[in-house]
Order: structure tokens, then sequence, then C-alpha cells
């Protein structure tokens, strides 16, 4: 499945203020983008060969408990679901590939699961940033579903980023630290290597 999203600019008026949600290092301005898409050993290892995407990490987010842990979010009990927050520059990559990618990184018909993984903390969902954010996922899920591309409705959940908990460290960067452990060899890597052809213009070098 592939689905073209266009190249527009989010708006095209010049501002020197900066938003809330928007960072400036080294003279560099990058914005933040949340997305569940099951396992976030998946998602994380195929955001991190995007190029302009400058730092992805593995998390939580969604729920209702304070700081949770790997295992409690396990339970399906606390609400959240496994995330990436990726931190990219807008002028290198913009928000609408963004949402290409995370439509390709998964399966969005599946509903609380991927594959295996079965259950809410593996959902299919954006949480978005802003207002513009928001209005871009409802109007690509749209298009997504009116594409035809699945014969089953995408159930990508939308909703605003409220608290991010940021995974245990043995999480982080999961597949370059775990590349031979089974997973990583039956799992992500073939899920990577098609995220990576379909991508082959947008990797890094």
């Amino acid at each position: 499945m592939a689905l073209t999203l266009g190249a527009c600019k989010q708006n095209g008026k010049s501002d020197d203020k900066v938003p809330e949600d928007m960072e400036v290092s080294n003279n560099v301005k990058t914005e933040k983008a949340t997305f569940g898409g099951g396992c976030f050993w998946c998602t994380e290892a195929q955001f991190q060969y995007l190029d302009g995407v400058t730092k992805v990490e593995s998390g939580y987010a969604g729920g209702t408990v304070a700081d949770p842990t790997y295992d409690e979010v396990g339970t399906g009990t606390t609400g959240h679901a496994e995330v990436i927050q990726v931190t990219y520059d807008p002028e290198k990559i913009s928000y609408e590939e963004l949402l290409q990618a995370f439509w390709q990184s998964h399966d969005p018909t599946q509903l609380n699961r991927q594959g295996n993984d079965v259950g809410t903390q593996y959902r299919s969902v954006i949480f978005y940033h802003n207002e513009n954010q928001h209005q871009l996922a409802e109007h690509y899920k749209k298009k997504l579903q009116e594409s035809g591309a699945y014969d089953k409705p995408v159930v990508t959940e939308i909703a605003p980023m409220t608290d991010f908990y940021k995974a245990e460290d043995y999480h982080q960067d999961y597949y370059s630290q775990n590349g031979s452990q089974p997973y990583c060899h039956f799992v992500i890597k073939p899920k990577l290597e098609k995220f990576k052809k379909a991508f082959k213009d947008k990797l890094k070098n």
C-alpha cells in the first residue's frame, strides 16, 4: 500500500514566533509527532531511517496512570499505548510525510492489535500536538479510507497529546542493539526492509 499525501506546506506564511511544540537547537527548528502502531520496537526502527528525523524515543501515551512501567502498560489496564515520539526538522520532512510513513509502518485496520501483539496498548493511534496536526491527521485518514487501499475500515484513533512517558532505557534503540534476537530477525527486519523500499527517496544517507 502506498498513499501519496503530497508535499504541501502546512501554511504559506512565515512567522518568527516559535510555537509551543517547536524546539530550537543550533538554529534548527524541530517539531514533535507522536504515533502508536503496535510494538514500539518496530516503529522506532523504521522512523530512525527517515531523513529529517533527528530523534525517536519509545514510550507510553494516552493512559491514566502517571509514569507507568512496561509491565503495567502490558496489562492493558493503564490505558496507555506503546508509542514513538518523533523529533523532526520540518524543513526536511513534513508532517504529511510522517503520516504517510506511519500508515505504511503497520496495518491500521487491526483494532487493538498488530499481528500476534494483542491489547489496547498496541492500538493504532495518532496523538496530535496542535490543531494543524489534528486537521492533517483527520484529512489523510479520510483520504486513506476513500482510496480503497484496504477492504476494511481504518480504525486509527486520533487524540490530543497529553503526557508522554519515555520507556525504560532497554527499549530505546532496540533493534540496532538487539538485531540478532529472534523477534528482531523474524518480525522487525522484514517490516523494516519493506518500509525502506517504500521510502527509499526519504532515507538518510
